[in-house]
């Protein structure tokens, strides 16, 4: 499967509610690390909204973090971590929830499909393989 095509389906399971931001995310890149789906869905639950309920870290950039950190066996992974927060901010204009959804502005900068088609697509610029 592309990564083309993972962002599709995660931007589909948020738009129908089957996940959140995060979970989207975990979810169309799990066969990617040696962790079941259910636990990464487990995991990724508490970041609806972003961290904190639109405080702070957009859901959709923690969950790919989350699985970059799995495939770098934490080794590079703060280097890879800054390239993907870059890329993620260069496609969604922002990196924290709040910003993304306009909160203080009124101004949405990126729908929540929008940031998790994103956060795949910057995850497969940071951390190509073979099959993602």
């Amino acid at each position: 499967m592309t990564i083309q095509e993972r962002a599709d389906i995660a931007a589909n399971l948020k738009e129908s509610g089957q996940c959140n931001c995060c979970q989207a995310v975990t979810k169309v890149l799990a066969d990617t690390t040696g962790v079941d789906e259910a636990t990464l869905q487990k995991m990724s639950a508490g970041f609806a909204a972003g961290m904190g309920c639109m405080e702070a870290t957009c859901g959709a950039l923690i969950g790919a973090n989350m699985i970059l950190g799995l495939r770098t066996e934490g080794n590079g992974t703060l280097r890879q971590s800054r390239e993907l927060l870059s890329k993620f901010r260069e496609k969604c204009g922002a990196v924290t929830c709040k910003d993304l959804k306009g909160a203080a502005s009124g101004k949405v900068l990126c729908e929540c499909a929008d940031c998790v088609r994103n956060a795949v697509l910057a995850f497969g610029e940071v951390s190509p393989a073979e099959g993602v």
